[in-house]
């Protein structure tokens, strides 16, 4: 990267560092259970609500409580329950006529990250009806209160319960990009273990592995601050120590609930200390070849931890002794290494590959372009990388 342009990404982001503690930052109100929704509801005059919602999610017991639930309370809704794993701006578009016909008054999001990124954007087209989604993309583009919403998570990883990002693939042209505005922070979650202990051992391994690199990402990065340092140290924690257990077994509740609080921990501190090239390059595969979010970023995490290399190694080295991956006294260079090779061989414990074959060579120039794009002058990374050295990490990614 050139030294005008760095000049400019450092100080664009140092911008950002110092505005942190005066930005409207907001963390949703936690639930006690969903038992707790239709009073709520009822409290705030509720009368029709939208639930967006993946079709698995729709039909577990939890979800067909909480319906019926709403129907005894006279509470008006419907579900939309077709959105896919990258949502689409059609998604967006049938969801948001679907609020409309009901006469909706708040979104209840049940789901994994997608679906909470297709119910974030439908609020977000409710309060902005005159503007496109593809007008939305990048930083505070909405910037009007957007209905009540109520975020389900049925996956420990994306943490979008927690965020003020949403991501969105234009399903014509392939290009996947993050929708950022602090309006879109949902206002109230509820962290429900039995939702995900049917999670197949796939989802289980790939959002977990989302989780920590939410946490990664946002630890090594030059904009945080005690909270997000906090947060990110306690999800790495309890992800070292309960992922495995979720994954082996999908029905223990402890390691479930563990890896619920760890995802809702990361998305704390990434919303705020932001994440990096893993991000632009994971949703440039998303886009481009339909790659799972999780998927990509558990491959692509190790790759970027080894490019950084010491610009990162002495926040990996802590990161490695807290969660009991390195020794107390490994030097910083030998606790990070340790900390690299634990995500590699924990990725292959859980049948995570080590490589994209989907990447075609012809494709990777435009990807990069995107991943560019999306991160630099934004993303506070260890070590600044340009379009070139981008082309690069995608090569090392191909089979």
């Amino acid at each position: 990267m050139n030294v005008v342009k760095k000049a400019y990404c450092r100080v664009y982001q140092k911008a950002f560092r110092l505005a942190l503690p005066i930005l409207p930052y907001t963390e949703p109100k936690l639930l006690k259970g969903m038992g707790s929704v239709t009073p709520l509801l009822k409290k705030k005059g509720v009368q029709s609500v939208l639930i967006v919602s993946g079709r698995t999610a729709h039909r577990h017991p939890l979800t067909q409580k909480l319906e019926q639930k709403l129907t005894e309370a006279g509470i008006r809704h419907e579900v939309y329950d077709r959105t896919v794993p990258n949502p689409t701006i059609d998604n967006i578009e049938e969801a948001t006529k679907l609020y409309h016909s009901i006469g909706a008054q708040a979104i209840i999001a049940i789901g994994g990250g997608s679906v909470m990124d297709c119910a974030k954007i439908v609020g977000a087209r409710v309060v902005r009806p005159h503007k496109p989604v593809r007008k939305m993309k990048g930083l505070l583009k909405i910037l009007h209160p957007t209905p009540l919403t109520i975020a389900i998570p049925t996956t420990a990883g994306s943490g979008s319960e927690t965020t003020l990002a949403a991501v969105i693939t234009d399903s014509e042209t392939h290009y996947k990009y993050p929708i950022n505005d602090f309006v879109l922070i949902p206002d109230y979650a509820v962290l429900v273990p039995e939702l995900t202990t049917g999670l197949p051992q796939n989802l289980t391994a790939t959002t977990g592995m989302d989780a920590l690199t939410h946490a990664v990402e946002a630890y090594i990065g030059h904009s945080t601050n005690k909270l997000t340092r906090d947060m990110a140290e306690e999800a790495t924690c309890r992800i070292v120590k309960y992922l495995h257990k979720a994954y082996e077994d999908g029905s223990d509740i402890e390691a479930r609930r563990q890896m619920l609080r760890a995802s809702y921990c990361a998305g704390v501190a990434f919303t705020r200390s932001y994440v990096g090239y893993v991000h632009a390059v994971a949703h440039s595969l998303g886009g481009q070849y339909g790659i799972a979010h999780g998927l990509a970023n558990a491959v692509i995490l190790p790759y970027f931890l080894e490019e950084y290399g010491t610009d990162c190694s002495e926040k990996l080295a802590h990161l490695a002794r807290i969660s009991g991956i390195a020794d107390r006294n490994d030097s910083d260079g030998t606790a990070s290494g340790s900390f690299i090779r634990w995500i590699r061989e924990m990725n292959a414990s859980m049948g995570i590959p080590d490589k994209i074959p989907e990447i075609r060579k012809e494709d990777i120039p435009e990807m990069a372009a995107r991943a560019d794009k999306e991160a630099n002058p934004l993303y506070p990374v260890p070590r600044l990388l340009d379009k070139r050295a981008l082309e690069e990490m995608y090569e090392r990614l191909m089979v």
